[in-house]
C-alpha cells in the first residue's frame, strides 16, 4: 500500500462520524466497529438498532453500554468512559475505544449431545453406557461481561464459537445431573421433559456467569444399547406377566401340537403330559406349589393329628401351693416323699382339689400294678 492509499484510509476513518453494524447473517453473535486506530471523533452519531447493544470497552476495561436508540457521542452520553479517560472539560476530537456491538436476540434450536457415551449405575444391570442429545436456546443478558469474560478481543465473535463452549458446559452438567437423580435405567427416555427442566435450573447459574440466559433446554432423546434395551423390555414384560395364566395357555398349546402329531391318543397323552410338566415349573417360579392342578384348585395334603398337651398338675405342701408339673415330674416328687398318697392334687376340668390316691391316672404311683390271672380256657 502506498503512503498516499495510507493517508486516505486514515482520512476515510477518522472522518466517518456514525457508529452502527447491520447485521448481514444470523451466525454473529459479537462484531467489533473497525476503525482507523479506533478513533471517534466528538459527537459522532451512534445507531444501536433494536435486537442489539453496544459496549464500549477502553483498554480491556469495561466502560460505557448502550441499549437501542440514536446516540450524541459527548461527556454527557459516556460517563464511564469519560472517568476513566480523565476528561475533566470535555475530550478533544477524535478520542480511542473499542466499540462492540452484541446480538441480544435469541438463538434457538441450537444442539447439544454426548460425543461419547457416559456410565451410570443401575441396581439390576449394573455399569450401563447411554447417550443423549438435545437442542437448547440462548440470548446475551449480560453484554459487558459477556464481551469482557468470552469475546475478549475477538473481532467476530460467532455462533460456532460460543457453542463449543456451551456444549462442554451442557453436557458436564447433563452427566451430573442424570448421575446424581438415580433414576431406574428405562425412566430416563420417558421422563424427559422433567429431566430437561431439572438440568435447566442447574445450568442457568453457570451460564449467567458469562453473562448468557438459558432460554429453553431440551433432551429430545436417551439412548442405550441395544442389548441393555432387549433385557429392560423382558424385564418389564415379566414384571408384568401373570405367570398361572402364561403356564395355562403354554399347556393349551402343547396339548394342541401333540394331538395333531402322528400317534393319536398316545401323542395327545404325551402333549398333556408336557403341558403338566410345564405348568408345575411355571408354578414353580411364581411360588406356587408343583401338585397344583391347572384349574388352579390346589390339592390340600392329609393333616396331621395335633400335637398332645401336656397335663400340669398342682400339689399342696404344709398348706402351700406349687405347680404346674408334668406327670412325670409329679412321679418324682413322690418317688422322694415330697408328696404322699393323701397330698391334695388339681388339674384342669377337676371342681376341686383330690388326694392323689383318687385321681385315676396317679394310682399307679401307689403300686399293685400287677395284672391279674389271665381267664382259664
Amino acid at each position: 500500500m502506498s503512503i498516499f492509499d495510507e493517508i486516505k484510509k486514515k482520512l476515510s476513518h477518522e472522518f466517518i462520524d456514525i457508529i452502527e453494524w447491520l447485521d448481514v447473517n444470523n451466525e454473529t453473535i459479537v462484531h467489533r466497529f473497525e476503525r482507523y486506530q479506533n478513533e471517534i471523533k466528538n459527537n459522532a452519531q451512534l445507531i444501536v438498532r433494536e435486537g442489539q447493544v453496544a459496549v464500549f470497552i477502553n483498554e480491556g476495561q469495561l466502560a460505557d453500554v448502550f441499549k437501542p436508540g440514536t446516540y450524541t457521542l459527548n461527556t454527557k452520553n459516556l460517563p464511564i468512559l469519560t472517568t476513566l479517560k480523565g476528561w475533566k472539560y470535555g475530550f478533544d476530537s477524535p478520542f480511542k475505544a473499542e466499540v462492540y456491538f452484541v446480538n441480544t436476540r435469541l438463538f434457538t434450536d441450537e444442539k447439544w449431545g454426548t460425543k461419547n457415551p457416559f456410565m451410570l449405575s443401575d441396581d439390576r444391570f449394573g455399569l450401563v453406557e447411554i447417550r443423549a442429545f438435545g437442542t437448547y436456546s440462548f440470548r446475551i443478558n449480560d453484554p459487558g461481561k459477556f464481551v469482557i469474560d468470552v469475546v475478549g478481543t475477538d473481532g467476530n465473535f460467532t455462533n460456532y464459537e460460543v457453542n463449543e463452549h456451551l456444549k462442554s458446559l451442557i453436557v458436564t452438567r447433563f452427566t451430573d445431573t442424570v448421575g446424581e437423580a438415580n433414576l431406574p435405567i428405562e425412566l430416563y427416555a420417558a421422563n424427559t421433559s422433567e429431566l430437561s427442566e431439572t438440568c435447566q435450573e442447574v445450568m442457568q447459574p453457570e451460564f449467567n456467569r458469562v453473562g448468557i440466559e438459558l432460554e429453553k433446554f431440551y433432551i429430545e432423546n436417551v439412548s442405550m444399547p441395544e442389548e441393555l434395551k432387549k433385557e429392560i423390555f423382558e424385564y418389564s414384560r415379566l414384571d408384568k406377566l401373570d405367570m398361572g395364566k402364561l403356564a395355562q395357555f403354554k399347556a393349551a398349546k402343547a396339548m394342541e401340537l401333540a394331538a395333531k402329531n402322528e400317534g393319536g391318543t398316545a401323542g395327545a397323552g404325551m402333549g398333556m403330559g408336557m403341558g403338566f410338566v410345564l405348568a408345575q415349573q411355571m408354578g414353580g417360579m411364581m411360588g406356587q406349589p408343583s401338585g397344583q392342578p391347572f384349574g388352579g384348585q390346589q390339592v390340600q395334603p392329609p393333616s396331621p393329628p395335633p400335637i398332645p398337651v401336656a397335663v400340669g398338675y398342682f400339689y399342696a405342701v404344709g398348706g402351700q401351693q406349687s405347680g404346674p408339673v408334668p406327670i412325670d415330674k409329679l412321679k418324682e416328687l413322690f418317688a422322694s416323699r415330697t408328696i404322699n398318697r393323701d397330698s391334695l392334687i388339681w388339674k384342669q376340668g377337676m371342681e376341686q382339689w383330690a388326694p392323689l390316691k383318687e385321681i385315676e391316672e396317679l394310682k399307679s404311683f401307689l403300686g399293685g400294678n400287677t395284672p391279674p390271672p389271665l381267664p382259664s380256657a
